[in-house]
């Protein structure tokens, strides 16, 4: 029968509870975690009552060190630190119970040591019940992240929640717990898949014991059925994938980034097949299990930073990273197998989204190969944070896996640290920030794996995939059934047959100036034009009226006289709406009768003729600025 992992929520204790705890007890459990604590109002006593808070923190990743009643409503919660460390700080995970229906409280944790966090950037605490057991995020406006200045000025996380539901119990985290017991209920939920299936994908095997003797897991999935020849060295070895996870025991959601890229390479998944018949997978799935059960904030059980100790371990205070050492040393020296990937899993508790950090090298052929692996992984996925990623040899960080390994190993060993944020990653906007959840934890895992596969192409060591071989865009079969539409939905009507008529249009009073004796840009002049004196540059139809009249025949005019006083584009030659050059010009009363044609060759207008003067162009010089100016000059062009 598989070990499942017990829910907190079932109030199942790491210390073993006795039956003489009474409803009523508030002692506290060992480690300093608060054990079923009942907070009562000053001078109360006896029997618990309803709406008396029950908080209990000792169970597996629990961590609250003391509640404070302050207000009629508000308490005071203080974080235990990690066990012989007091320094860190930040990790929460704790139920409450007793309450009553609608109960509104305050909770203020007052003791946070990391004070650069993503608080203000979004992120709030998770809570669930025992009547619905997924996790959700608060809502943003009920959280508060300040300086507090009854608390010696120090930050404090304050958040507003009301109990809807009497009978539940809630539990509060920072981040989706994933405990110890989790992992190996998991691991051997995956072995028995395995035994059932016949088909033998992965061995686990067990790497060492901690302080407080609990399992350091070994993942090993090797089914290279021949070895791959590499480019630098003529020598044939197999190459090998190392993924450490969970240094640190508040990552939690690395844990979960961990099981996305098992649940991945174990999968029927062309690209899982692929990988798994070339190259070899060591995964270690918790580095630090005490730390974790104990729901330290980082440390172990000795209050040591596992992923700052690299270059001092030794086998009786940090066994997990001693055993770790000593198979990467093994397998770099091995004349059969080579390390090309050392990857550490981790949480960011500061910054949004997933990055990698690297190594700098004094090599600059090393250092250009170092950086592929981190650009092909932000091509796979979209929560990608380049902005984030850091490449440095950091003295104070020679004490982490991704160091080490660059300085001891071989040259072709890329060491990482990979990240991904506790809180959300950015959208394409840049300003929206969606938090995580444990699926998009999983998806980070998967895309890892996707990764290595396109380096391995990158580099040549696998053929790229022929176009015939390319998976296409998958398509409903002609079998399905699509769903029945109206056909007269989408019916088209066709439009009516009408006939085409062009609007008319009048160019009278606009405000364009046709009239000028300026010369164009050609160095021609427009023709003159005769303007009724006191009129507008601008009359229209007014000033065809009075050059009409100003054309009439007089006494002692002669024929050129009367063909000075209009041009060829004046309105007396146009002919139902054309132009009439061939003919020259006649002189026309509005009677419709000429004086020097005959009766047959009388031309009649019909009024108003919407035809426009010919237009020109008007230089005005631009040192003249004011509007006034400007007039001016366009009336003596």
């Amino acid at each position: 029968m598989l070990g499942v992992a017990k829910d907190p929520l079932e109030h199942t204790s790491m210390y073993e509870r006795t039956e003489e705890d009474s409803e009523g007890s508030d002692g506290e459990g060992g480690m300093g975690n608060v054990s079923r604590v009942i907070i009562r109002p000053p001078g109360v006593s006896g029997k618990a009552k309803r709406g008396q808070i029950c908080f209990d923190a000792a169970f597996e990743t629990g961590n609250l060190g003391k509640a404070n009643l302050v207000g009629e409503f508000e308490y005071d919660l203080f974080l235990r630190p990690d066990t012989c460390n007091p320094r860190f700080r930040f990790w929460f995970n704790f139920t409450v119970d007793n309450v009553k229906q609608d109960q509104k409280v305050i909770f203020n944790f007052v003791n946070i040591s990391k004070a650069r966090n993503l608080f203000n950037s979004g992120l709030t605490p998770l809570v669930k019940s025992s009547s619905r057991p997924k996790w959700q995020r608060l809502p943003k406006k009920h959280v508060f992240y300040y300086r507090s200045p009854y608390h010696q000025n120090h930050y404090v996380l304050s958040f507003a929640f009301s109990f809807d539901k009497e009978d539940d119990v809630y539990q509060f985290a920072l981040a989706p717990p994933y405990s110890y017991s989790r992992m190996q209920s998991y691991l051997n939920l995956i072995e028995s898949r395995q035994q059932q299936g016949g088909e033998k994908k992965f061995t686990r095997s067990l790497l060492t014991k901690t302080l407080q003797n609990r399992n350091v897991d070994l993942i090993t999935i090797d089914h290279v059925v021949g070895k791959v020849k590499t480019n630098r060295v003529e020598r044939c070895v197999i190459r090998v994938i190392i993924i450490l996870c969970r240094s640190h025991a508040n990552a939690s959601p690395a844990s979960f980034m961990c099981q996305g890229f098992l649940e991945f390479l174990l999968s029927s998944h062309n690209i899982a097949k692929i990988l798994r018949e070339n190259f070899v997978f060591k995964i270690v799935p918790m580095v630090n299990p005490d730390g974790v059960f104990l729901g330290n904030n980082r440390c172990n059980l000795i209050g040591q930073d596992m992923n700052r100790v690299w270059q001092v371990a030794t086998e009786f205070s940090h066994p997990e990273i001693f055993a770790i050492k000593n198979m990467l040393k093994e397998i770099d020296n091995s004349d059969s197998y080579q390390i090309d990937f050392v990857i550490d899993l981790h949480a960011h508790t500061s910054l949004h989204g997933c990055f990698m950090y690297g190594n700098t090298y004094e090599d600059v052929y090393r250092y250009e190969r170092h950086l592929v692996f981190p650009r092909l992984f932000a091509g796979n996925a979209q929560d990608y944070a380049s902005a984030n990623m850091i490449f440095n040899a950091d003295e104070k960080k020679s004490g982490c896996a991704r160091r080490y390994c660059c300085e001891k190993l071989s040259d072709t060993v890329n060491a990482y640290t990979l990240e991904i944020s506790m809180g959300g990653h950015y959208l394409k906007d840049g300003k929206t920030v969606a938090l995580y959840n444990e699926e998009g934890y999983y998806r980070c895992g998967r895309n890892l794996a996707r990764t290595f596969l396109q380096y391995y192409r990158f580099i040549n060591v696998l053929p790229a995939p022929l176009p015939s071989e390319v998976r296409q865009k998958k398509r409903r079969p002609r079998t399905h059934n699509s769903r029945s539409r109206s056909k007269n939905r989408y019916e088209v009507k066709p439009r009516p047959k009408t006939t085409r008529s062009y609007a008319p249009i009048s160019y009278t009073n606009l405000s364009i100036c046709y009239d000028s004796g300026g010369s164009s840009d050609e160095g021609g002049f427009s023709p003159t034009r005769t303007v009724a004196p006191g009129s507008s540059h601008f009359s229209g139809y007014r000033n065809y009226r009075r050059v009409a009249s100003c054309t009439m025949p007089c006494a002692g005019t002669t024929n050129q006289q009367q063909q000075l006083t209009h041009d060829q584009f004046a309105l007396l030659r146009i002919k139902s709406g054309r132009f009439d050059l061939a003919q020259e010009p006649s002189l026309h009363d509005y009677g419709g009768k000429s004086k020097s044609q005959s009766p047959e060759k009388q031309t009649r207008f019909e009024l108003p003729v919407n035809v426009p003067p010919k237009p020109y162009l008007s230089i005005i010089d631009l040192n003249q600025l004011t509007r006034g100016s400007l007039r001016v000059s366009s009336f003596e062009d």
